[in-house]
């Protein structure tokens, strides 16, 4: 359990554990979970804080506020967060994610899926990018798990989804009025329409209460209805596990042979560093940190870092890409700000072909911008007061917007790399992204735009923005940085997210992704991190 002293939080190694597992997300929570209720001494390190679960209402109000930055909401930044950014376009990492107990699954908004069956086998379906070494069939009783570990609210009714036997642990959420304007739209077009899945309760689930309606599901749920990390980190330490807090892990070190890691070692805020040693290593600090700290473990013997004699450590990061449009019509869209997506489509998904890759359309519940916020940032010539109610009740809620998400092709030049020239509170290298779009990304998201044209054109609406391949921004969905692959001169991993060059060192990560598909990742990141927890019952 986690130890008090009288100084506060033990934060002392603990003797040669089972498993060591570095980072304190849905990946590490899931394994650590899995291990400590199976018996195993298990240690997990996180550089961030535990937060308290009674602020989250006072970090909702900071999200409503305008004066508030996306970061301040779960205390990023500062030396501790510092990194830059390097190629065609900057990439905002900050913006979007959090290092503490429960990782960003504290700030996600929630969304889950199965990537399809052609998304582990790209270049059989499309003749481009890769295949992955292992199938649908592999990830089909994981992410079976991982939909019941994390609590998912759906229905079976995507005629374009994989196959699946079992029901969802929930029914999904009911469309939005929103929504029904969109499925008149779509069904003119011959566009198929379906819900969305979603890890948040639609009924009471698992201890946890159904959905409140607060509609700040990104960055922050009050209520804890929405999964997040801190479920299965409660588990885990109750099972024994010992779970460290603001534990920062400054490098791996390892044996003589250069076989296996011997111990980690962190850093506490007294400003002591410590040995973590154990029979196993786990990564699961996400798509940057993962490759950043084998980058930070360089050694005589590895001078390029650990698990890197093929030289890929950060290469083919990816990210999903946005696609938008949006405007006004004449006539009131909502009725109340649900905060996280109930209807989409895949139907343009898996035709692409060498092209173009895949995209999912979403159709946000969405009232337009906040005339608040525009009002506080409109200077002294701003409506307040009644004039503001009045401006509010003339033109506030007839705003809709398609959006969606486009897979990035894998470019090796696309890379996390280590910055010497700027350091973090502790002295070492910040993560520098290396990040640019190719053609095809920028046909994908073309392909999008144009079906997305085509809905708000049928509903008469005046675009007032398109999000297209010259404007566009990532969902901060870290991919590919480790690859999986059988051949250690063309991968990371191994088909069981094992390291090649080093027997005790798996991710438990995104990181492994060979394509990403246009789904967002987490529940292919839970159902992977149950697998590599399976994979380890094996071996310990």
């Amino acid at each position: 359990m986690n130890g008090q002293t009288g100084q506060g939080p033990d934060r002392s190694p603990a003797p040669r554990t089972d498993v060591c597992i570095v980072g304190a997300g849905p990946a590490g929570a899931l394994v650590a979970s899995r291990l400590a209720t199976a018996g195993y001494d298990v240690v997990v390190l996180d550089a961030g804080p535990r937060f308290d679960p009674v602020d989250r209402l006072e970090r909702m109000e900071r999200r409503i506020r305008p004066a508030h930055g996306p970061e301040s909401v779960w205390d990023m930044g500062g030396e501790r967060d510092a990194f830059t950014s390097e190629g065609e376009m900057y990439y905002p990492l900050n913006a979007a994610r959090v290092k503490g107990i429960g990782g960003t699954s504290l700030h996600w908004q929630g969304m889950v899926y199965r990537l399809h069956e052609a998304d582990f086998e790209r270049l059989s379906y499309d003749g481009v990018t890769a295949d992955w070494p292992i199938g649908y069939d592999d990830m089909r009783p994981y992410y079976a798990e991982a939909e019941t570990e994390l609590g998912v609210s759906g229905a079976d009714d995507n005629p374009f989804a994989p196959p699946r036997e079992e029901p969802y642990p929930m029914p999904a959420f009911k469309p939005s009025y929103s929504d029904s304007i969109f499925a008149e739209a779509c069904a003119e077009l011959g566009i198929t329409t379906h819900s969305s899945p979603s890890a948040r309760n639609s009924e009471a689930y698992d201890g946890r209460v159904p959905c409140q309606g607060y509609g700040t599901c990104k960055p922050v749920c009050p209520s804890g209805a929405k999964y997040d990390a801190t479920v299965h980190v409660a588990r885990a330490e109750e099972a024994g596990a010992r779970v460290i807090d603001r534990a920062p892990v400054q490098r791996l070190e390892h044996d003589k042979a250069g076989e296996t890691i011997e111990a980690a070692v962190y850093a506490t805020p007294d400003g002591e560093e410590h040995r973590q040693e154990a029979r196993q290593f786990v990564l699961a600090a996400g798509g940057i940190e993962i490759p950043r700290l084998l980058l930070l473990s360089s050694s005589t013997q590895y001078p390029d870092g650990l698990a890197n004699s093929s030289g890929l450590v950060g290469r083919y990061f990816m990210d999903h890409l946005a696609a938008r449009v949006g405007g006004t019509v004449d006539r009131e869209t909502r009725q109340n700000h649900v905060g996280f997506i109930t209807t989409e489509s895949h139907q343009f998904y898996d035709d692409g072909g060498a092209e173009r890759g895949p995209f999912k359309l979403e159709f946000l519940n969405y009232a337009g911008p906040s005339p608040v916020g525009e009002a506080l940032t409109a200077g002294p010539d701003a409506p307040w007061g009644d004039d503001l109610l009045q401006d509010i009740r003339d033109s506030y809620g007839n705003y809709l917007e398609v959006t969606g998400l486009c897979a990035q092709t894998p470019q090796k030049s696309n890379r996390i790399e280590l910055n010497p020239d700027v350091t973090d509170d502790h002295g070492n290298p910040v993560p520098e992204i290396h990040w640019s779009l190719d053609d095809r990304t920028r046909r994908t998201i073309e392909a999008a735009n144009e079906r997305q044209l085509a809905i708000m054109d049928e509903l008469d609406a005046e675009v007032e923005w398109v999000v297209g391949p010259d404007n566009t921004g990532p969902a901060f969905h870290h991919m590919g940085t480790t690859r999986m692959g059988t051949d250690p001169a063309e991968s990371v991993v191994d088909p069981a997210c094992r390291t090649h060059d080093l027997e005790n060192c798996w991710v438990a990560s995104s990181s492994v992704f060979v394509t990403g598909g246009a789904l967002n990742p987490t529940l292919t990141i839970a159902a992977l991190s149950l697998r590599v927890a399976d994979r380890l019952e094996g071996v310990l």
